[in-house]
């Protein structure tokens, strides 16, 4: 296992705009080699990931827990009633305890300033597993996922996003700021993604916001979507489920993507909402793979970070 690329003593990865370009290139390379099996050894040996959800997971707890164990290292699984955070304990003397036994902490959480106030206490790397602003690492994942499917080059790739401005629309536009491919969203009034992260994309990428799901998708190479209520938002479920409804990705809207484009979902995915079974389950969806790869995108996040 070559070792970590990043030279600096203390990294983060709170945002895909934390990164450089070539770092994000040489992240994704590893994940591959990971991948492939091409790079073998134990090179987080000993060392520790604290991993504090604030939010239930599936895909992130796994995936980062089964990492560290096969790079050779340990997580620490904490939830609120794991730790005294669940009591009250502020993010600043989170950050400097655990920075005093772990070698890195990943958080997963509601509020995006907790990550922000952590990454800035903590003298170890702290990973962003999710917020309610930002989910880079499923964006790193999804980008594994467009490079298997059609190779290394992102800069020719357009990628439709279809549904809610959310924190998932926010990470794509820090990648297509930082990696130059082409993104569209469909998203309807009221619901659009963060406005300073879109004015800051737009500043380097070719970015179209429309409210017509079809424009959106015209050509591309990658159409995706999240679910309409997301945690937290559980009380506006009926009347998103109402708002969004002409977002929905179905079999007529793919048909006006390009002929080899796929169909990509962070999961987990409500059926019959704002994806058809027929998509989902059809010839051009790559979800599951898509969800392994948050295991060896991460594990190059890892060993940049932490190796």
């Amino acid at each position: 296992m070559p070792e970590a690329t990043m030279i600096s003593s203390k990294r983060d990865f709170v945002a895909i705009s934390d990164f450089t370009r070539d770092e994000l290139l040489a992240t994704l390379d590893l994940a591959h080699r990971l991948k492939a099996g091409a790079e073998t050894g134990t090179p987080l040996a000993g060392r520790s990931l604290a991993m504090i959800f604030r939010k239930s997971s599936t895909r992130t707890r796994v995936s980062f827990e089964v990492g560290m164990t096969q790079l050779g290292g340990h997580a620490l699984f904490l939830s609120d009633r794991d730790s005294q955070m669940g009591r009250g304990e502020g993010v600043h003397d989170t950050a400097k305890v655990l920075s005093g036994y772990v070698d890195a902490i990943m958080i997963r959480t509601f509020e995006h300033r907790e990550v922000e106030e952590l990454a800035r206490h903590a003298s170890v790397p702290v990973i962003n597993g999710l917020t309610d602003l930002l989910h880079p690492c499923q964006v790193m994942a999804d980008l594994q996922t467009i490079q298997e499917e059609f190779g290394p080059e992102l800069e020719s790739r357009t990628v439709a996003w279809i549904g809610d401005g959310n924190n998932m629309a926010n990470s794509w536009l820090n990648a297509a700021g930082r990696l130059g491919f082409s993104l569209r969203l469909a998203c309807t009034r009221g619901y659009d993604p963060d406005p300073s992260i879109l004015q800051c994309a737009r500043a380097s990428a070719d970015i179209m916001v429309t409210r017509e799901p079809s424009e959106a998708v015209s050509g591309a190479h990658v159409v995706t979507t999240d679910v309409w209520a997301s945690m937290g938002q559980e009380g506006e479920a009926r009347e998103r489920s109402e708002v969004f409804r002409p977002y929905q990705v179905d079999e007529a809207l793919m048909a006006r993507a390009g002929p080899e484009a796929i169909f990509l979902h962070c999961l987990p995915a409500h059926r019959g909402q704002e994806v058809t079974a027929g998509v989902i389950d059809g010839a051009r969806s790559r979800v599951f793979r898509e969800a392994e790869n948050r295991l060896h995108a991460q594990k190059a996040l890892l060993v940049e970070l932490i190796g």
